[in-house]
């Protein structure tokens, strides 16, 4: 009887994991005319690390889709440490790089992931992140919600995004908008991870190809990287997107 309703449970995770791709890739399709700004940031992956704490930087180099020179860069830096073996909390500053040179801090973010299912429990992984975003110079604040989902084929892994995002403010509209990001990737070594993602957005689209890894410095102390350059996809979307990732784990 066990035995039947784990299966059972197998199953019905299942058939809503591919339900929810179902859905997450025509949301992908159609959050295009939905979602406000640059879609592409990084995919999440839905897993807590108890005891850990970690330091991370990220870096986007976007270039104007107008083929002028008009360059975005945007900088994070964060700190984050996992409260018990579920939740995990960090908090960002977000700064701009002009293309005069001059560097200003944008905006601060405060960010919690929660993982609801163990790992390989079920035959996907799920999560939810939530994160609140607060910009210094303007009367703009951003809530995000989101549903996080990961599932193995054998050294392969499929990870998908799903993004609800309100935005309001005297400096902006008040609205609600969604942002899809996915990544699939093949876990040859754990120093060396190749793969693709994909973003959308109403005004970034973009697929290209990602690598990432982990270099262990001791004991629960971890070197992790990624790098990639999304190409863009449409008239409005930014012709590339370099993105790059320091996290230090501990």
């Amino acid at each position: 009887m066990i035995e039947s309703n784990y299966c059972s449970c197998r199953w019905l995770s299942g058939l809503v994991f591919k339900a929810f791709m179902s859905v997450f890739v025509g949301l992908s399709l159609l959050s295009q005319a939905l979602a406000d700004g640059s879609a592409v940031d990084k995919v999440y992956h839905p897993y807590v690390d108890a005891l850990e704490s970690e330091i991370e930087f990220r870096s986007l180099f976007q270039e104007s889709s107008s083929g002028g020179k008009d360059f975005k860069q945007l900088h994070q830096v964060s700190f984050g440490r996992s409260f018990g073996q579920a939740l995990f909390g960090e908090v960002y500053l977000v700064g701009e790089r002009s293309r005069s040179g001059q560097f200003e801090l944008e905006a601060f973010e405060f960010e919690v992931k929660w993982q609801l299912t163990e790992q390989g429990e079920y035959s996907a992984d799920w999560g939810l992140l939530f994160e609140y975003e607060q910009e210094f110079n303007d009367d703009v604040q951003e809530f995000t919600t989101g549903i996080l989902v990961e599932k193995e084929f054998g050294r392969f892994s499929g990870t998908a995004n799903l993004l609800l995002i309100q935005e309001w403010g005297s400096a902006i509209k008040d609205e609600f908008e969604t942002a899809v990001a996915m990544q699939a990737r093949y876990r040859y070594s754990r120093a060396f991870e190749p793969g693709v993602e994909l973003y959308a957005g109403q005004d970034s689209a973009g697929i290209g190809p990602v690598m990432m890894g982990s270099v262990s410095l001791g004991v629960r102390k971890t070197l992790r990287w990624e790098a990639g350059v999304i190409f863009g996809l449409g008239s409005d979307s930014p012709d590339n997107s370099f993105r790059f990732l320091l996290e230090y784990e501990f």
